[in-house]
C-alpha cells in the first residue's frame, strides 16, 4: 500500500483498515504456527502496514489537537 494513498483517506477508513491488518496479521500468525503458509514475507509487509497506518493516525490526531 502506498502512502500518497493513505493520506487521502478519512479517520474511519484509516481505523478499519487498521483492524483488517491487524486480523490479517493474526491469521497469518495461525497459518505459520501450523505450517499452511509459504510466503513468510507477507508476515513483515503487513507490519510495515499496520505501522503506516498508526503513523498517519497518530499524525492526524496531532493536526486535529491543534
Amino acid at each position: 500500500m502506498k502512502t500518497k494513498e493513505l493520506k487521502n483517506k478519512k479517520l474511519k477508513e484509516l481505523q478499519a483498515l487498521l483492524s483488517e491488518k491487524r486480523e490479517a496479521l493474526r491469521t497469518f500468525r495461525f497459518s505459520i504456527a501450523g505450517s499452511n503458509m509459504r510466503n513468510v514475507k507477507e508476515g513483515s509487509a503487513l507490519k510495515k502496514d499496520i505501522a503506516m497506518v498508526l503513523t498517519l493516525l497518530n499524525v492526524k490526531a496531532k493536526v486535529n489537537n491543534e
